[in-house]
């Protein structure tokens, strides 16, 4: 076990017995009774109030009703707490209030060293991501905690952005957060199967008297994942995709979440490429016109005749309305 583990060890050990003299705690913990002296002394420094109570019927016991274990967790762990609330709260975790209070409870319970290390490590990294707002927060915790306590919601809900609202019960399995926006997962009574749902465009939602039970290993993320990435088992429905241009440039494609999960083989100058004719419909070319003059299409004629339509239309849009 290492150091901190130890000490948590000793505390719950503490915590859990009226008293406990330092030997048995060693003989539990199978370790020096030096060592439990020095550990005893530096959960006391943390802030832990310890009573050593000497006599006969002596030994270690907390003070009054303490309850709250101190957080005894090394610099690095630190750190990583620190940095992982960073990237939280900047992607509308719904819960910030209660994370502030977690990091400010952690600052707390360290030692003046560790804290001047602390204020280092957190000046020198910064998130930057979309927040979610108020309302939607507000939203997000009401819906974190139906998935909890496996609660039905009936939700009015927006498919687009001028589609009218639809009134929905909703059984939510899970909350994921993919690219920078929030989607419940969950059985749609409507449908009357498995859906996602965009947080942002529920309208209004209530919960419901009626409970649900959660499939056995469901999982909201893969059920996301499996909805975008392509499908493996259809290879007949695949077309290929090559293109060639600056190396740079296709580094950059090829390391794209989805582009990734496409490549077949990758040279200097050319990539390769097998996806589903419906994504090629929907979102590729659009994605491709970023990288302008960079790359080329190669092939399919499909992906290329897409291409110069919505430059097109791009074109005559900006051309009318520079008329008007």
């Amino acid at each position: 076990m290492s150091k901190a583990d130890q000490m948590l060890a000793i505390l719950w050990l503490i915590k859990s017995h009226k008293r406990i003299t330092a030997k048995q705690l060693a003989d539990k913990l199978e370790i020096h009774i030096r060592t439990i002296y020095r550990y005893i002394d530096a959960l006391c420094a943390s802030g832990v109030p310890i009573i050593a109570d000497s006599g006969h019927h002596g030994g270690y016991r907390l003070l009054g009703q303490f309850h709250e274990a101190p957080l005894v967790f090394d610099l690095d762990e630190q750190k990583a707490l620190i940095h992982a609330s960073a990237f939280a709260l900047e992607a509308g975790y719904p819960f910030g209030d209660k994370l502030n209070q977690a990091v400010a409870k952690l600052k707390i319970y360290t030692n003046q060293e560790q804290l001047e290390q602390i204020h280092l490590h957190e000046q020198g990294l910064d998130v930057i991501l979309p927040q979610a707002d108020a309302a939607e927060a507000s939203l997000l915790q009401e819906v974190e905690v139906a998935v909890a306590q496996r609660t039905t919601l009936h939700m009015h809900y927006q498919k687009g952005y001028y589609a009218a609202t639809e009134a929905r019960h909703l059984d939510p399995y899970g909350l994921v957060c993919w690219k920078n926006k929030w989607y419940v997962v969950g059985h749609c009574h409507l449908r009357q199967e498995i859906r996602s749902f965009r947080v942002d465009r529920i309208r209004e939602m209530s919960k419901t008297d009626m409970t649900f039970e959660r499939p056995i290993d469901f999982s909201a993320r893969q059920f996301i994942l499996a909805g975008l990435l392509p499908d493996s088992d259809k290879p007949e429905d695949l077309v290929s995709v090559k293109i060639t241009g600056r190396e740079q440039a296709l580094d950059d494609l090829c390391g794209h979440w989805y582009m990734a999960h496409t490549l077949v083989e990758r040279t200097r100058h050319e990539a390769h490429f097998q996806l589903q004719e419906k994504a090629i419909h929907a979102h590729l070319p659009y994605y491709l016109l970023s990288y302008g003059g960079t790359i080329q299409i190669k092939e399919p004629q499909l992906l290329i005749e897409l291409l110069m339509e919505i430059t097109q239309n791009l074109h005559d849009h900006y051309a009318s309305a520079r008329i008007d």
